[in-house]
């Protein structure tokens, strides 16, 4: 009986060699612990290497004055281009555009400008006047009527016709510009441009 006692007081083992349940949970627990020591022994390292603020690099508005101060001494940036041609159709449609642009400001223009002076009386003292040096004594009319000139159809007229005759010319003369500049350019080269950097 005293050695059943014994032995029931010793460390219980099962038939196959393992230990028991309680002693491999243990085992589990000591090696938690260990890893979370070294996971907060690893934390606290990287804590002590990571440098502090004072030795790492000036914030970046150090460093503008000394850019400003180099973009001051650098001269603007130049560069030469060639002309080589000048694309007939482009240039036609943009002489059109701005030769229109003139016509509409012309005809405007003139159309104003009859009504202040026909308002201010220029033209009937005109006629008046002519109608006295071209007439005899004792006649009422003159020879020719020049008040039919300053009538406001006629003047319109003319410049509505004269304006029209610019357009065409303008947008003609710009082509055959073109063509002309684009044979001299084969010839003996383009124009010479230098652009320069804004400063």
């Amino acid at each position: 009986m005293s050695a059943q006692g014994g032995s029931a007081k010793a460390t219980p083992t099962r038939e196959n060699g393992q230990k028991p349940e309680t002693e491999v949970l243990d085992m589990i627990g000591d090696e938690t612990e260990t890893e979370q020591e070294q996971q907060v022994e690893e934390q606290n390292e990287t804590v002590r290497i990571r440098p502090s603020l004072t030795s790492e690099a000036p914030p970046p508005a150090v460093e503008l004055p000394k850019k400003k101060a180099a973009a001051a001494s650098r001269l603007p940036r130049k560069a030469h281009l060639v002309l080589r041609r000048v694309e007939p159709w482009s240039a036609m449609k943009f002489s059109f555009v701005v030769s229109l642009v003139c016509f509409v400001v012309l005809f405007v223009a003139v159309a104003v400008l009859y009504g202040v002076l026909s308002a201010l009386g220029v033209f009937e003292s005109i006629v008046q006047t002519v109608n006295q040096l071209t007439q005899a004594d004792g006649q009422t009319t003159g020879s020719f009527d020049v008040s039919s000139w300053f009538e406001p159809v006629r003047i319109l007229g003319y410049t509505a016709l004269i304006g029209a005759v610019n357009v065409v010319l303008i947008t003609a003369l710009s082509t055959l510009g073109a063509v002309i500049y684009n044979i001299a350019a084969d010839l003996v080269g383009g124009v010479e441009v230098t652009f320069s950097e804004a400063e």
